[in-house]
């Protein structure tokens, strides 16, 4: 079954880096868009970052030069690296991987908390 766990949310400071981590299991990576999502309190949840199938990738506009989405083919992970962290990215990042061939659905990881506080 397609699983999606995350990894690497903590506490930084604001300007700090975090890496964060999605190791995908049950399916190729490479044939799906996959994606970070982020929820702070109160919030909707928002898309971050994706990178499509394709290869194509695309940005949240307030973390575009800040963050970079990646993926590690061979080891189904996908990376979200974040740098230059500031106190409104503070919320719980999800892992999702897009649905794309019919009677499938979507997943989603069970979240990693980034905290960016002084």
């Amino acid at each position: 079954q397609v699983q999606l766990v995350e990894s690497g949310g903590g506490w930084v400071q604001p300007g700090g880096s975090l890496r964060l981590s999605c190791v995908g299991s049950g399916f190729i990576f490479s044939n799906y868009n996959m994606k970070w999502y982020r929820q702070a309190p109160g919030k909707a949840r928002e898309e971050v970052a994706c990178v499509m199938w394709s290869g194509l990738k695309t940005y949240l506009d307030s973390v575009r030069d800040r963050f970079t989405i990646s993926r590690d083919y061979a080891k189904n992970i996908l990376y979200l690296q974040m740098n230059n962290l500031k106190p409104e990215d503070t919320a719980v990042y999800y892992c999702h991987r897009e649905r794309r061939f019919a009677g499938e659905m979507d997943y989603w990881g069970n979240g990693t908390l980034v905290t960016v506080s002084p």
